[in-house]
């Protein structure tokens, strides 16, 4: 879609919350570790959550132990490594995993192609790995190249483009999968969702949320498949805090509604 989109609406009752991290809840920095969600907003998204009956997921190319600490002190539904990896709201976990030979081997050759490519990075997430080349973008293709040769040595992997990132991650993996399965379990089943997400990595989510009739929504600019459009994080963030203010007056205007005319509480 074009970059004419607007922003989305203020939503209330009966959705279902999905949320990227990196470029969307939080801003990317030149080191996966410098990251962090402001208070304030974590805050928010436990006020939307709660009001939601628990109906509000991260999903992210992160495994789950990052996004657990970044989301501290709250506790959330997560779909890591791009639904490698997912915990349901009663703490279930499932994940996808690599035969440990393979694991290996993919490490060992890995570390090795990339001596030959300084500032760049790999981060070896168990069941995949991401090859960080936001320091050295000028090895764009040459990570590019030797991921694509990994894939077609391999079958039962895949090859995921990111900003500043190339990732080969188990066949059939992708945040699109990972929200259909949250939305096929309480608290999310039966609500409409909601997914924001800023990267290459997030359009499968997209399709999966309009093809569900939901709220997509892109951070940033450039082409995509979500409906409506955020400018920056911040602009998230501001979103976020507004939309579990403004369910959260909702609430509380349909219980002065439905009380009796004249009523009055007594002590005694």
């Amino acid at each position: 879609m074009a970059d004419t989109l607007t922003s989305p609406p203020l939503l209330a009752e009966n959705y279902a919350y999905f949320f990227d991290l990196d470029g969307t809840l939080a801003t990317i920095k030149p080191h996966p570790d410098e990251v962090e969600v402001p208070a304030e907003v974590l805050q928010a998204l436990k006020k939307l959550a709660d009001m939601n009956q628990g109906a509000l997921a991260l999903i992210s190319g992160r495994s789950m132990a990052e996004l657990d600490q970044l989301a501290e002190p709250y506790r959330f539904p997560l779909a890591g490594v791009h639904g490698a990896e997912r915990r349901d709201i009663h703490g279930h976990s499932q994940s996808v995993s690599l035969p440990p030979d393979l694991v290996q081997t993919l490490h060992a050759q890995l570390t090795t192609a990339l001596l030959w490519l300084p500032g760049t990075e790999l981060e070896a997430k168990g069941m995949a790995f991401a090859i960080h080349y936001r320091r050295a973008p000028e090895y764009q293709q040459e990570v590019l190249n030797l991921a694509e040769q990994i894939v077609r040595d391999n079958p039962q992997l895949s090859l995921q483009p990111g900003k500043c990132v190339v990732e080969i991650k188990p066949r059939g993996i992708h945040k699109g999968e990972a929200i259909s399965a949250f939305m096929h379990e309480a608290p999310f089943l039966g609500r409409t969702p909601v997914f924001f997400g800023d990267d290459l990595t997030d359009e499968h989510g997209f399709e999966v949320v309009n093809q569900l009739k939901g709220v997509s929504v892109k951070v940033g600019a450039g082409e995509t498949k979500a409906s409506w459009r955020l400018a920056t994080v911040s602009d998230v963030w501001q979103w976020v805090i507004k939309a579990a203010n403004h369910q959260q007056e909702k609430e509380i205007a349909q219980i002065n509604r439905r009380k009796p005319y004249g009523s009055l509480d007594r002590s005694f």
